[in-house]
């Protein structure tokens, strides 16, 4: 396909379509309120973004309850004194032409008890001296997520997407290494992917058939395990329950190295499931026009920009003006991302990625 084919509208099965196929990735920055409150810092990523020509916005993970908090200063949908920010938000995405969606998340296992989470894992062998949750505290995190959907809505938003990804708690119960689990969440592929399936069937339910749902999915580490995780996937495919998967893959062009797909490229093994109205995107090291255009060669219905968009906000704009645009090369110093519009939190946050901040750069 051609860098024009990355320009086409997308329809979605439900609400309106997506503009064009770039959709940002949700992207963790830690420049919120300590209370989970949108700060003012939020707003201004927000509307450099929602200029910056994105058919589709997400927010960085969004905890779902106060206890799934995972990172310092991140950005919260568990209580109604969210909504002004989250409003203002979904407003700013809207005044710039783009569709927009909350990620909601919560931690788990993973949750950060020096922050106030409060560990929630599947079973009782992954955090010293926690037992796993019993049944009714699963049946409360599902439920939540719904509520913190119904809320996005409440404020606004096209939609909301559910992280599955990355060890947290949907991913975690996912596993057959993180959860061994003896009721009606463990066990079976079909018992481990129940929560997901409830989170997913529940906010259909609440929010009803204009509102659309994504669900981002990891396939490597916490030992997930490829086979399952395509069954699953093409279930989810073939009832229609999703708007659109998000593959959260740290490289997109990476090779399956064992297994039964062995040899293959790992988005093939889920490009290639008949998948009716659901669309497919892959995150993973799309740094120029010529591979988000290739992208779609390989199966993607679109694509979702992560490093890229935070060096360039306006990471669509620029594949428009120029067909063979590249992305600047990492690491950058941390005067070029002041330039650019970040903020010092999230500067500091990027400090912490390998490679991205140029080591000692002011």
């Amino acid at each position: 396909m051609s860098i024009s084919d990355l320009f086409q509208p997308l329809t979605l099965l439900h609400g309106p379509p997506m503009r064009n196929r770039f959709m940002l990735a949700p992207l963790t920055n830690q420049q919120s309120g300590y209370d989970g409150t949108a700060s003012e810092y939020d707003h201004q990523w927000m509307e450099q973004l929602a200029q910056g020509g994105y058919a589709l916005i997400q927010t960085c993970a969004t905890t779902v309850e106060a206890g799934g908090i995972a990172f310092a200063r991140q950005l919260g949908i568990h209580s109604d004194a969210h909504l002004p920010g989250l409003t203002r938000i979904a407003n700013t995405i809207r005044e710039g032409g783009g569709l927009s969606a909350v990620q909601l998340h919560h931690a788990g296992h993973r949750a950060n008890p020096i922050l106030g989470g409060i560990p929630a894992p599947a079973s009782s062998y992954t955090v010293p001296g926690v037992r796993a949750i019993p049944t009714e505290v699963v049946e409360r995190i599902r439920d939540s997520f719904i509520t913190a959907a119904k809320r996005a809505q409440m404020a606004g938003f096209d939609c909301v997407a559910v992280h599955g990804a990355f060890g947290w708690i949907l991913s975690e119960f996912l596993s057959p290494e993180l959860n061994d689990r003896r009721d009606r969440y463990g066990g079976s592929m079909e018992n481990r992917a129940r929560l997901t399936m409830e989170v997913i069937e529940g906010i259909r339910r609440a929010c009803g058939p204009d509102f659309q749902i994504g669900w981002r999915l990891s396939i490597e580490r916490y030992g997930l395990q490829l086979d399952e995780l395509r069954e699953l996937t093409a279930e989810i495919f073939n009832r229609e329950l999703i708007d659109y998967l998000d593959l959260a893959l740290w490289d997109s062009a990476q090779v399956v190295r064992e297994g039964t797909f062995r040899g293959k490229s790992m988005l093939s093994v889920f490009t290639s499931l008949p998948r009716k109205g659901v669309r497919v995107g892959a995150a993973g090291k799309i740094m120029s026009a010529h591979r988000a255009a290739r992208l779609l060669d390989e199966g993607c219905d679109f694509v979702l920009i992560a490093r890229a968009g935070i060096l360039q906000r306006d990471f669509p704009l620029q594949v428009m003006a120029d067909p063979r645009y590249e992305s600047p090369t990492l690491p950058v110093t941390a005067a070029y991302l002041r330039r650019g519009g970040l903020s010092e939190r999230f500067i500091n946050h990027l400090r912490g990625w390998p490679s991205f901040v140029l080591p000692g750069s002011l």
